[in-house]
């Protein structure tokens, strides 16, 4: 079995590498500032505006509750969205970058 030296150092600074970094990282930072705000909305709004909240939708089904509701829906979306995205854009890349170790044609 041959052994092969796989050389990290190289394979860190490909540019593909970076980029997928780079890119994988705004992804991430934007969904999560997106998704904390929003989480953070029903307390702040429950406090702040409680009348607001508690405007019933139907029967004792208020706003905060179709808020709470929402949350799941949100959080469901981004994990499609990233999905999506990781497909797409992701896997892209680290394929290109897996084939370019596989031949050997990294830049040294």
């Amino acid at each position: 079995m041959a052994h092969s030296h796989t050389d990290w150092a190289i394979i860190a600074k490909n540019p593909r590498l970076v980029e997928l970094h780079r890119r994988k990282c705004l992804f991430l930072f934007g969904w999560w500032s997106f998704s904390t705000v929003y989480y953070h909305l029903l307390p702040i709004g429950a406090r702040g505006s409680p009348e607001f909240f508690s405007l019933k939708i139907a029967g004792d089904l208020n706003l905060r509750c179709l808020f709470v509701l929402s949350q799941f829906v949100v959080c469901s979306a981004i994990a499609l969205l990233y999905l999506v995205w990781s497909n797409s854009v992701s896997d892209k890349i680290t394929n290109e970058l897996l084939e370019e170790i596989r031949t050997g044609e990294l830049d040294a």
